[in-house]
């Protein structure tokens, strides 16, 4: 079977995990660590045997964990889905401190997601500055930034993106990957030393019902993108072709929420209620097990992530031996 050929049914999925809060992001690492967002306060760790711990934090405000990182000393580095926003760490043994609560001197509003790179740099992405964000679910608004932290300092490295949502580095660490999901589009920038983001391409679009969320990289180059509402899982070739892996909506539903989006009238509601046979909006996607061919979807409307075999291994993040132990 080639990689093209490669499909799934909704049905061939497996399940980890039971009882999660808002399982929105998945990450894995080598010890066989699956850890997940957790929206009352942190994040949770599905261990090799099965055993779930949560890592909650003991302060104010408590923490609504949309996208986090993991870091090397072992602590969760958290965006806060709602007021008053921020980045948050988050301990192994339950404390929470602001990480970053305001940059070049705004206030930071409710933030997406958080990654870390090989050079220990910190990418954050804002989808919007408006609130309620759902001002911003449509084609024409795009006032979404990608803000760094380094040794310089945090600092304001890309401006007027539809909607900013997962952020990575590609394997060179040279370009940065990011999803634009109600511009409808994958843009990469080139990275320089000081961090600069330049040479914005866009790399992806996609059509009618595919609202990119989550993405990774896999051994071959490819790029697997989820898209929330549709539940779809992309491939994306090193040559730039799209293949749809997964799909499951119902298209009644589906061409519902197309209209509202065209027509600026796409909110809440349209993310909170899904129309499907079994999945319940994914957004995210990460490759664990030993061989990294085991892919974990996270969501944002279950209590567990659901799993697949991949037929290619995924591509060896940044926190992959961080030793995190449970």
């Amino acid at each position: 079977m080639t990689l093209d050929d490669f499909t799934l049914s909704p049905d061939q999925l497996g399940e980890r995990g039971q009882g999660l809060v808002r399982p929105e992001c998945v990450l894995a690492t080598a010890d066989g660590g699956v850890y997940t967002a957790h929206f009352d306060g942190g994040v949770s760790c599905l261990g090799p045997d099965g055993a779930r711990r949560d890592f909650l934090g003991d302060g104010q405000p408590k923490v609504k964990t949309n996208g986090f990182a993991l870091t090397p000393e072992g602590d969760f580095l958290c965006a806060n889905l709602m007021p008053p926003g921020g980045i948050w760490r988050v301990t192994r043994d339950g404390r929470q401190e602001p990480f970053l609560l305001e940059v070049e001197g705004r206030p930071l509003p409710p933030c997406n997601f958080v990654a870390l790179d090989g050079r220990g740099r910190v990418w954050i992405t804002l989808s919007t500055w408006q609130e309620p964000r759902s001002l911003a679910y449509r084609p024409d608004v795009a006032d979404g930034s990608i803000v760094l932290v380094d040794d310089r300092g945090a600092r304001i490295v890309a401006d007027d993106l539809g909607y900013t949502n997962e952020a990575i580095l590609d394997p060179s660490q040279d370009f940065l990957y990011v999803n634009e999901t109600f511009a409808r589009r994958t843009t990469r920038y080139r990275v320089t030393e000081q961090g600069v983001l330049t040479d914005s391409q866009v790399v992806a679009e996609y059509g009618r019902g595919t609202f990119p969320d989550g993405l990774a990289f896999d051994e071959e180059g490819g790029l697997w993108v989820v898209s929330i509402i549709s539940n779809r899982l992309i491939r994306i070739g090193p040559d730039g072709r799209q293949h749809m892996v997964m799909e499951d909506a119902d298209p009644t539903w589906l061409a519902e929420v197309e209209t509202a989006f065209q027509a600026g009238r796409l909110d809440r509601p349209h993310l909170d209620r899904i129309t499907s046979r079994r999945l319940k909006n994914i957004s995210s996607i990460a490759f664990g097990g030993p061989e990294r061919r085991t892919a974990y979807l996270g969501n944002l409307l279950d209590d567990r992530i659901y799993t697949f075999e991949s037929p290619v291994a995924g591509l060896e993040p940044v926190h992959w031996r961080f030793a995190l132990s449970a």
